[in-house]
């Protein structure tokens, strides 16, 4: 798979280019890049490193040798096939050399070009299918894959048709989820929202979509000199989660009074039945906002915001904002990169030496440390992914004999497997946090020993959520909008959570841990291909590995407000 290095030289190469083809449209140089990689990355990103001319190189950029016994359903299944048209014999030549002399160059193509009857159907460095030899054929006689602006300028119209079909052509910016649907419909000709991102080829364990959208977030950490990269590289173990999007809304600034409680932020502008069912979010007294055009409906304003960083937008009701008496710039929160050395810093629960705290175990205030344990190291969203699906297979909350986690007597431990699956994956979610004068003290400059009820206390679920919105930002997590932003950078190998508090505060609210999709375990989405059900782990009442659970549960009449949040 291509990496940062081989982005860097093809961005190096071809960034001017590019940009001249994609001006006057929404697409960016990462969205190319990224099909580039996907496409041809194996196959230039091993010959840029022998020293060819970057002509040579480009000239081939073919692949693709698979026919209709290998599973290929369009023209041309085979070489009888495609000897069949039109001067298909001169194109059958010039697809037989031209992965003859590739595989001199790419490790993984001699055997195959060693079989008389074997071709690419795969041409140039954005790569058009053989299929297309019908209706242009001149374009692979005359081999103008060969050269870059040719390949370019057939991308560029592709993708252009592309954007039309999704309505997009108008758009000034795209976010990555969309160059990804565009990308979709470059590679099959058509998008299925309900489907998401699995569609396109399937390699054997990604779909198109989501390999895309893997190569925009790694195209996003790399830019050529005196250019800035829209994503600081990832350190290991962590994800490339995108930054918290910002408030667009140029409407009237106006803030939250309630002097009551929190300000109910609703999909749609009437109370719902039940009164939580509508609830995008709950907006604290003082909160700024900004109106889409000021005007009511039904008594409700359309407004934007920022909360905790996440972007929100909804109607909350006209009585409880205020107007502001000028423009205000709402800034999305940016979590810290790192989590604080001093003052108010991490804390686990202390431990006798040797002591071993299990899975078999019932459930205590220790973190676990036992041997074997898995974390997160990777460095590419693959390795991240399968690292936290391993995790979760670990943890294996619905092993019955993993006593840390099984519900007995009224009690489940919702916010033990949280932090666990936190832990090792290396994100800090408490088990135990300090008290309020241990705060006190930290904030100060004082050290203070962890001193379970003393200076220290257990967290439940209720206590994590008043945690992330009081502490997350300082420890790596912001609040995401949308079920499918959430589930879009899980699965990128980002951690991601659901936690609602309760309104009775001595009873149990609720989290669970969010995790990436699989080929076959998969979110729940609508028709317009929005998430409405991440795939979700958890303990609780009931214990699953992976699962969509109870759809819209944190919007229960039970619980006051509940969050979407993520941690790199």
């Amino acid at each position: 798979m291509p990496d940062s290095a081989d982005i860097f030289w093809f961005k190096t190469q071809f960034e001017s280019p590019i940009q001249a083809a994609i001006a006057g449209t929404p697409l960016t140089v990462d969205f190319l890049t990224a099909i580039a990689c996907h496409e041809t990355g194996s196959i230039w990103g091993t010959m840029r490193r022998k020293d060819m001319a970057v002509d040579r190189i480009v000239a081939l950029c073919v692949g693709d040798t698979l026919d209709a016994d290998k599973g290929r359903a369009a023209f041309p299944l085979t070489r009888a096939d495609l000897e069949k048209a039109p001067r298909g014999k001169e194109m059958f030549a010039i697809a037989r050399q031209a992965l003859v002399d590739m595989a001199q160059h790419v490790p993984g193509y001699e055997a195959v070009a060693k079989r008389p009857n074997k071709f690419c159907h795969g041409f140039g460095v954005f790569q058009l299918d053989l299929q297309f030899f019908i209706e242009d054929p001149e374009y692979f006689l005359n081999r103008d894959y060969e050269k870059f602006d040719c390949t370019l300028d057939r991308c560029v119209r592709e993708l252009k048709s592309a954007l039309r079909k999704l309505d997009f052509q108008s758009r000034v910016t795209l976010t990555d989820q969309e160059f990804a649907m565009v990308s979709i419909v470059y590679n099959t000709g058509r998008f299925k929202p309900a489907k998401g991102l699995k569609q396109g080829h399937f390699d054997g364990k990604r779909f198109y979509g989501e390999a895309i959208l893997d190569f925009i977030r790694l195209a996003h950490t790399v830019a050529i000199a005196g250019e800035a990269t829209a994503l600081l590289p990832a350190p290991a173990g962590q994800a490339l989660v995108a930054p918290p999007s910002p408030v667009t809304a140029t409407g009237p600034a106006l803030r939250v009074e309630t002097r009551e409680g929190m300000l109910r932020l609703r999909r749609e502008p009437y109370i719902s039945t039940p009164p939580q069912a509508n609830v995008v979010g709950h907006l604290p007294d003082g909160h700024e906002v900004r109106a889409i055009t000021g005007a009511k409906v039904g008594g409700f304003i359309e407004v934007e915001t920022s909360l905790s960083g996440a972007l929100l937008r909804g109607f909350a009701s006209a009585k409880f904002l205020q107007p502001l008496a000028g423009p205000v710039a709402i800034q999305p929160v940016v979590p810290a990169a790192l989590p604080p050395n001093s003052g108010i810093v991490a804390v686990t629960m202390p431990r006798k030496p040797g002591s071993i705290t299990r899975r078999r175990d019932p459930a205590n205030a220790h973190s676990l440390n036992e041997n074997g344990q898995p974390g997160r190291v990777g460095t590419s969203p693959d390795q991240l992914r399968a690292e936290l699906a391993a995790i979760v297979d670990w943890l294996a909350v619905d092993d019955k004999r993993n006593l840390r986690y099984q519900p007995h007597d009224g009690l489940t431990f919702c916010n033990i497997y949280a932090h666990d699956y936190c832990y090792l994956a290396d994100v800090f979610l408490p088990r135990v946090w300090w008290s309020a004068p241990a705060l006190l003290r930290l904030a100060a400059g004082e050290t203070v020993q962890p001193l379970i009820g003393n200076t220290i206390a257990e967290m439940r679920a209720n206590d994590l959520f008043r945690w992330l919105r009081d502490f997350g930002a300082a420890f790596g997590w912001r609040q995401t909008g949308t079920l499918t932003k959430l589930q879009t950078e899980v699965n990128l190998g980002a951690i991601g959570l659901i936690v609602a508090r309760r309104k009775e505060d001595g009873r149990s609210g609720h989290i669970v841990m969010v995790v990436p999709e699989t080929g076959t375990l998969v979110a729940r989405r609508n028709a317009a291909g929005e998430v409405i059900a991440p795939l979700q782990s958890q303990a609780g009442a009931s214990n699953f590995r992976q699962g969509t659970g109870k759809l819209n549960w944190w919007n229960g009449e039970q619980f006051a407000e509940s969050a979407f949040w993520l941690h790199a």
